[in-house]
């Protein structure tokens, strides 16, 4: 998922979320990558932008329009300068900072390119060194664009599946993701076919929690460091993720008190159930992930998400996705002894992906929230969106 609450959650509902100032959240945003069809650069511009409309319950009835503007360049540095596997990547981001959570008053954020706040900034900036069995990052770096990521679940709309609840919430102002970044150092092995061993370390504090629009780096200062390992195994058709993660710096839990022990760790597959006609870019894949945080310091102590994707389901659109998903983020003991809330909130996604052009892709999705919030005040909400993406390559 790094951004930013949501004004409609209020003050007595979620008194850590609105002092920490951020939204628990996950964006699948523009990646490229530079391969032998791009050339030595690569630049890329991807705009979305998307209506969501609260149909019924939440806080209040409404509609909102959201917008995203990824700006991608990249360089091949072996072709350019010589420097044998090295390659730079730069990203621009940009937001018109409209907020639907403050209709639904969902925690998990229904759209994946909330963030509250209007800017544009620099999102990542880092060099990789590739070496023998495996490769090297240094820079301003989104963790959630290698770890805790799916590919069956990036279709969907609500964050959730872009990063799990349970560590998307997490840190002063959330950890190394859309749409604040931080310095990180990532290093990641092949050690077999299909294995592949991650492990990072990033400024504990993304960005300036007191100015949200802009792109900071700022190291000590009591921010600590956010440490991130995983380990991706192959399986039948799929893969599985194995992560934990754990900061360095103390947090003041909900009674007040202030120790260390932040952490959490998350498991997470997809796998192809079936091929359509034996095409591997075809037929029906599943996922799911199980995660746990520390509930002394965060809301939501266990989360749970799955969901099914099914790539062509029409005879003649092929590229055509459709999708069912659901996230569950459960409210931990600590959190419910100090503020009065339900056991979780729940949050169902159905939608549609159908690319009407080389450029252009049109998504509707319907979303149905149990408890927004885990806030026992606020009804169930019901919303319907329509996305927009536009993209195309300016160079490569």
């Amino acid at each position: 998922m790094r951004p930013y609450f949501a004004a409609a959650l209020s003050l007595a509902a979620f008194p850590a979320f609105a002092s920490e100032g951020h939204l628990p959240h996950g964006h699948t945003h523009s990646r490229g990558e530079i391969d032998e069809s791009h050339g030595p650069l690569l630049l890329q511009a991807t705009y979305t932008g998307e209506v969501m409309s609260n149909a019924s319950g939440g806080i209040k009835r409404g509609s909102r329009y959201l917008d995203n503007l990824d700006i991608v360049a990249e360089a091949d540095l072996e072709a350019i300068a010589g420097w044998k596997g090295a390659s730079v990547h730069v990203y621009g981001l940009y937001n018109n900072g409209k907020s639907f959570s403050e209709l639904a008053g969902d925690a998990q954020t229904a759209s994946n390119i909330e963030t509250g706040v209007q800017a544009f900034r620099l999102y990542e900036a880092w060099i990789e060194q590739k070496f023998a069995g495996g490769s090297l990052k240094v820079g301003l770096y989104d963790l959630n664009s290698e770890f805790d990521s799916l590919d069956a679940s990036g279709l969907f709309i609500g964050s959730p599946h872009g990063i799990g609840t349970d560590f998307a919430q997490t840190g002063e102002n959330g950890p190394s993701i859309f749409p604040s970044t931080s310095l990180a150092a990532r290093i990641a092995i092949e050690p077999a076919e299909g294995w592949v061993v991650r492990a990072a370390v990033l400024d504990g504090i993304p960005g300036d929690p007191d100015r949200p629009k802009r792109t900071a780096v700022k190291l000590g200062n009591g921010d600590g460091a956010l440490l991130v390992a995983e380990i991706e195994a192959p399986l039948p058709h799929g893969r599985l993720l194995f992560g934990g993660w754990s900061y360095t710096a103390r947090f003041d839990d909900h009674a007040g008190n202030s120790d260390r022990g932040n952490d959490g760790l998350y498991v997470r597959g997809e796998t192809a159930l079936f091929e359509e006609s034996g095409d591997p870019a075809q037929g029906l894949a599943a996922f799911a992930r199980l995660g746990i945080a520390d509930g002394r310091f965060n809301t939501f102590g266990r989360f749970a998400s799955a969901g099914l994707n099914y790539t062509g389901p029409f005879k003649g659109r092929d590229e055509d996705q459709l999708g069912f998903a659901v996230a569950a983020a459960f409210t931990g003991d600590a959190y419910k002894h100090a503020v009065p809330a339900d056991n979780a909130e729940v949050a169902f996604e159905l939608t549609y992906r159908a690319p009407v052009a080389s450029w252009l892709s049109l998504q509707p999705s319907a979303h149905y929230i149990i408890n927004p919030g885990a806030d026992p005040t606020v009804r169930n909400a019901l919303a319907f969106g329509l996305r927009a993406e536009i993209s195309f390559n300016i160079l490569g």
